[in-house]
């Protein structure tokens, strides 16, 4: 009986400890809001990327100064480092990690915007928005700059990207089929117009003019999902979708995901400039939200229209378009 009774409740113990097992790996529950950054409040523009290095998930984001007193125009949306914050479960939640350690600071006041990084043959390249000073208003230069880094916090530069002109924003770097380059970048010169170029070698680029379609528009992002290829474009109205068989001819999907405002915590207004991670049949969009922008709130403190969030939430693909449900809770571990 003392045998019988002894296996008895081992075989519970293991049941009890299979169930948690199971719920644990069920309820990795991504974070809402998945991120704020400590030092200013201000994390923008996410790009999220495997470190392998370090065997992290890694965060690379603009930081705007949202927290300063006494700012003058927009002074508080320059004036920052590249923040890195990292995932140590899958991405469902950030940590602040630190600031990239660019060696490239040509002005004595510098200004980086909107990360891309990708990982090529065992080296990180990020092409980078960088701005010549810390200015009160937009009409000034803005360049993309092309750096390597072994580890992916510290960071040599390459060059300057000769481009369209001397004011282009947000560039976004895939692989062709072919084995060649694409960057779309925002040339805010024609109109904050979408613009491409071409390399062989991530090294040497070629301009190639407006994009297919001459559509408006920033912080764009391509990726290969469901056999077939996808744009999103942020339209200050929430993001566009355009899906492509070529990386040539772009068509455009009805309707804006992420403009509807969602209910959760900081979540109450449009999505904004996004990143999207594949995994598999599996795909996450990362982008940021201003909380205090909110139309039944007109007179909310300055401090509280210039913060912002880094949000998450999964796409789903349903009859040919890209959907998403951003109040629906994320179960991720990528």
């Amino acid at each position: 009986m003392k045998t019988m009774h002894g296996t008895i409740f081992l075989l519970i113990i293991l049941t009890v400890l299979s169930a948690c097992t199971v719920k644990s790996s069920q309820t990795n529950t991504a974070n809402k809001p998945l991120y704020r950054d400590p030092v200013y409040d201000g994390a923008a523009d996410p790009l999220v990327i495997w470190n392998n290095e370090e065997e992290k998930w890694f965060m690379y984001y603009t930081n705007r100064r949202a927290n300063i007193e006494n700012s003058v125009g927009v002074d508080w949306v320059h004036g920052t480092r590249i923040g890195i914050a990292q995932s140590d479960d899958g991405g469902a939640t950030w940590q602040y990690r630190d600031t990239c350690n660019i060696n490239y600071r040509p002005d004595t006041a510098y200004t980086h915007w909107a990360p891309e990084v990708i990982e090529h043959n065992g080296l990180y390249h990020m092409y980078l928005t960088y701005v010549p000073g810390i200015f009160t208003d937009w009409r000034h230069p803005r360049h993309i700059i092309h750096l390597s880094s072994k580890n992916g916090i510290d960071w040599d530069f390459e060059s300057q990207l000769n481009l369209a002109s001397e004011k282009v924003i947000d560039a976004c770097v895939v692989q062709m089929p072919d084995g060649n380059w694409r960057m779309w970048y925002n040339n805010e010169a024609e109109g904050k117009t979408m613009y491409y170029a071409d390399s062989p070698d991530l090294y040497n680029w070629t301009d190639k003019g407006w994009a297919d379609g001459k559509f408006r528009g920033e912080g764009a992002k391509v990726f290969k999902w469901q056999n077939t290829w996808w744009m999103l474009i942020d339209e200050w109205k929430g993001l566009a979708v355009y899906q492509s068989d070529d990386l040539e001819i772009w068509n455009r999907q009805p309707g804006n995901i992420l403009q509807e405002p969602g209910t959760g915590e900081d979540d109450m207004v449009i999505g904004g400039h996004p990143d999207v991670v594949v995994q598999g049949k599996r795909a996450f969009v990362f982008y940021f939200t201003h909380p205090g922008r909110r139309p039944e709130i007109p007179d909310s403190p300055a401090y509280e229209k210039r913060r912002s969030s880094i949000q998450l939430t999964e796409l789903f693909y349903e009859e040919g378009n890209i959907a998403c449900y951003r109040n629906k809770p994320v179960n991720i571990d990528l």
